[in-house]
């Protein structure tokens, strides 16, 4: 075989059949992290309810998320200097090796530690496969693949819950918790993306001298994560409590310090401030940040509401999901079919924003016996909403920013994004639990809720435990100051005193937690609202005809 054969072909030049290969290693990075978070959410409830600790739930999330984030711009760093595929199979290799620790946690600060690792490899399998695809393919042609993408993404969240149901209700499995397999069988399936990822992914990488912005990295650390630990803490601390106080100062300081050191740091910074002079592409993420709070905040109470409130199994509420599965395939494959034979984008952001606020806006009448149904097309407004900007707003910072700097805009736009889901997640389920003892409080008032627990204090048909809880609910809602008694349950660390609870017993605590709930859509419908308003005014530069790799190769041969 000659020395030509072995030649990597230049990235502009791959044909069809060579860029759907290198979609085969992409898609299995990409499905074992989509699968993952649709498989925990799901089954969050069985998990935080076996560590004792329901209202620590935001960690798990929020580390995930924190790590994933801060660790996507150093992907894109990484991946100039020592090649994509390289950095794609060692974000692989992380995840899976946080998997393993994940499955073992024995408490539910452990579990958001062990999350927090697989964090750090989820940040490059979503950086790295968005900035690869860039490469190899024009942003019109990008809307046609975008379907394959799609494919996977849906086929993951449509699996997700239903593995992670069907884990979290198996009680155990070989002597081990049902709800540790949702994390072991990320150990399999990624041996096999490995293997796809070494077989399929082979692009062309010409190394690029790049110094990482350590300090940068590191004052992002300080000003971020902060921030998040008050918008978790900050309803036990008190908001203006000392320690909440300390994270304000802390975080303050590292954003400034960050901000001088990318200043310092130039071309090499983690996130170059020169992008930002480019108003598309600033509001553009802003933006993005505002539509991860509105989306990831939302999304996260829905599964906790349908098992909760309407009190379906962990597998049924994965199913129950798939409305919103279904809205989000049907946009995204429309919207990206409509911009790839047109190049306009711009009407999805109007109509994603609109859409994911009126899905957000017909849930304000939720009660905790409002039908499924009535819930299913709200889910699949908000899916239809997400999907369609989900691409969109990827697709218009990349066309904002020159070619060689798309890369870059790309880590920094998912950086922003997920920072934006990172404070919503945070932030509404703060809103959730802090708002859930009044409003159990008020279901209590409640004539009729009244009644039920008097009727059940008295019934002798039940088990005594419901009678007992009956006369103390009743007590609480004629002595409105009163405390609950020592040893009460708390509906906020563990629900599943719920299950098989006399229904006139459980009603105040189904009432005041779907109440809770409707407040965090409210608040989410604000949160899009805003991201409307912006996306009506944001001006979006026509797509480009070539790859950011052809792009390259032509900037290259007119310097020569």
């Amino acid at each position: 075989m000659s020395k030509d054969a072995n030649k990597t072909p230049v990235a502009g030049q791959m044909s069809h059949k060579e860029i759907l290969l290198v979609l085969v290693g992409l898609m299995a990075g990409m499905f074992l992290s989509a699968l993952d978070q649709s498989v925990v959410g799901t089954a969050m409830r069985t998990i935080s309810d076996d560590l004792k600790g329901l209202e620590l739930q935001a960690w798990v999330t929020t580390a995930y998320l924190i790590t994933s984030t801060i660790a996507t711009p150093i992907y894109g760093k990484l991946g100039d200097i020592f090649g994509r595929r390289r950095l794609f199979l060692i974000a692989i290799s992380i995840f899976v090796f946080g998997s393993l620790l994940s499955a073992f946690a024995g408490t539910m600060y452990q579990l958001a530690a062990f999350r927090a690792v697989q964090g750090l490899g989820a940040g490059g399998l979503f950086a790295l496969a968005i900035t690869i695809l860039s490469d190899i393919a024009s942003p019109r042609e990008r809307a046609r693949y975008q379907g394959y993408i799609l494919a996977v993404f849906a086929t993951s969240s449509v699996l997700g819950p239903v593995i992670g149901g069907l884990f979290a209700g198996a009680g155990q499995i070989l002597g081990i918790a049902g709800w540790k397999y949702i994390f072991l069988i990320n150990v399999p399936l990624g041996a096999v993306a490995l293997f796809l990822v070494w077989k399929f992914l082979h692009v062309p990488h010409t190394p690029v001298k790049h110094r990482i912005d350590w300090l940068g990295a590191i004052t992002i650390v300080l000003g971020v994560v902060p921030m998040l630990l008050v918008a978790e803490n900050g309803r036990d601390w008190g908001w203006a409590s000392a320690g909440s106080i300390a994270m304000y100062i802390t975080s303050a300081v590292g954003i400034t310090a960050f901000i001088f050191a990318e200043r310092a740091a130039g071309v090499e910074a983690i996130l170059p401030l020169k992008l930002f002079s480019n108003r598309t592409f600033s509001l553009t993420t802003i933006l993005g940040v505002i539509v991860g709070i509105g989306m990831f905040g939302g999304m996260m109470t829905l599964p906790l509401l349908l098992q909760i409130v309407n009190g379906v199994t962990p597998t049924q509420s994965g199913l129950l999901m798939l409305p919103m599965v279904l809205g989000m395939m049907t946009a995204t494959m429309i919207s990206g079919q409509v911009t790839s034979r047109t190049g306009k984008y711009k009407i999805f952001m109007v109509l994603g924003t609109g859409m994911l606020m009126s899905g957000y806006v017909s849930l304000f009448g939720y009660h905790y016996d409002t039908p499924l149904w009535v819930m299913a097309i709200s889910m699949v407004v908000i899916g239809m909403g997400l999907g369609q900007l989900m691409q969109t707003l990827t697709l218009a910072a990349q066309n904002s920013v020159p070619a060689s700097d798309i890369g870059v805009a790309t880590s920094s736009t998912m950086f922003f994004r997920q920072m934006g889901g990172t404070l919503g997640v945070a932030v509404f389920i703060s809103i959730l639990f802090n708002r859930l003892p009044d409003a159990i409080k008020s279901a209590l008032a409640n004539k009729s809720v009244q009644a039920g627990l008097q009727s059940a204090a008295g019934d002798k048909s039940i088990a005594i435990k419901d009678q007992n809880m009956a006369g103390s609910l009743l007590y609480s809602a004629q002595h409105p100051n009163a405390t609950m008694p020592s040893g009460g349950p708390s509906l906020s660390t563990d629900s599943s005193f719920l299950n098989g609870l006399d229904p006139r017993v459980a009603r105040p605590f189904l009432m005041g937690f779907a109440d809770s709930a409707v407040l965090v859509f409210v608040c989410a419908a604000g949160v899009v609202a805003v991201a409307f308003v912006l996306a009506l005014i944001i001006k979006v530069p026509a797509l480009r005809q070539k790859s950011a790799a052809e792009e390259a190769a032509a900037a290259a041969a007119a310097g020569h």
